[in-house]
């Protein structure tokens, strides 16, 4: 008869260990820039989305009332032309809008500037 042969509990070695840590980090450093990028651009393209609505609620009011500049307060509200005004990345809008006037959203992220040609 055959002698039963040992279970083998072979694990992994350090050195092995250490190359699936070295091509992990390689990965997440091609990776992050390029999700960054994306981040960014998603917020840029939702605060564009914003200067957007408040140019055509801009717009609106303008023709409503007559008027050639309208605060902020005149456009958004729970009984304006804009029931809320979101935030994407701690921007700030204008306090107020003037027919034919671009709109510029600062402070995107910290840091970008948006401006919206009406």
């Amino acid at each position: 008869m055959k002698p039963s042969s040992p279970v083998s509990s072979r694990g992994f070695t350090l050195v092995e260990i250490m190359i699936v840590v070295v091509i992990i980090g390689l990965l997440a450093t091609m990776a992050i820039p390029a999700f960054q990028r994306v981040t960014s651009a998603s917020q840029d393209k939702a605060v564009l989305n914003n200067a957007r609505q408040l140019s055509s609620a801009a717009d609106q009011y303008f023709l409503e009332s007559g008027v050639s500049t309208a605060a902020l307060s005149n456009l958004v509200g729970p009984t304006q032309y804009i029931k809320e005004l979101n935030t994407i990345a701690a921007e700030n809008y204008p306090s107020a809008y003037t027919q034919a006037t671009t709109i510029t959203v600062t402070g995107v992220g910290g840091v970008r500037t948006i401006t919206y040609h009406m």
